[in-house]
């Protein structure tokens, strides 16, 4: 599949696979901005995603050793947004340490994923089918 990318800014990074096989790509921060308990990176890139697909963006596994984490968890870029990708962290301090690790400017930030999607219609009715399940949830289903 091929897809539109419009750098913004010269010193903007492809995304590519770190391996073969890879799911997601890496992106690059090109920039980097606190706002309160946030910090926003930019990757000076724009992509215009065919209708029917969407962007996903995820975390990297890095994250984990890092003082923040992905502030909406998953992010999606819409076939119709044509803005820069930025990705925003909310700050968290780890338990009895003051240090502050963060992704710097230059550094792999996130990973993103071109999938597609399904164009979903509901139907509205007074009764579902029964299941195995049925209303169990959070934990429902043992340890």
């Amino acid at each position: 599949m091929n897809i539109k990318i419009k750098k913004l800014d010269p010193d903007a990074v492809i995304p590519t696979y770190a391996n073969p096989g890879d799911a997601g790509m890496d992106v690059t921060a090109i920039s980097m901005k606190f706002e309160g308990n946030y910090i926003e990176y930019g990757t000076g890139l724009s992509f215009e995603i065919p209708e029917g697909y969407v962007m996903l963006i995820f975390p990297r596994s890095s994250v984990s050793k890092k003082d923040m984490m992905l502030a909406n968890c998953v992010g999606v870029l819409d076939s119709g947004y044509r803005g820069e990708l930025k990705l925003r962290f909310k700050t968290v301090c780890q338990a009895g340490q003051l240090r502050r690790d963060y992704y710097n400017p230059g550094d792999k930030i996130g990973q993103i994923m071109i999938i597609p999607y399904p164009t979903i219609e509901f139907t509205e009715v007074d009764n579902l089918s029964d299941s195995v399940r049925g209303e169990g949830g959070f934990g429902s289903s043992g340890k």
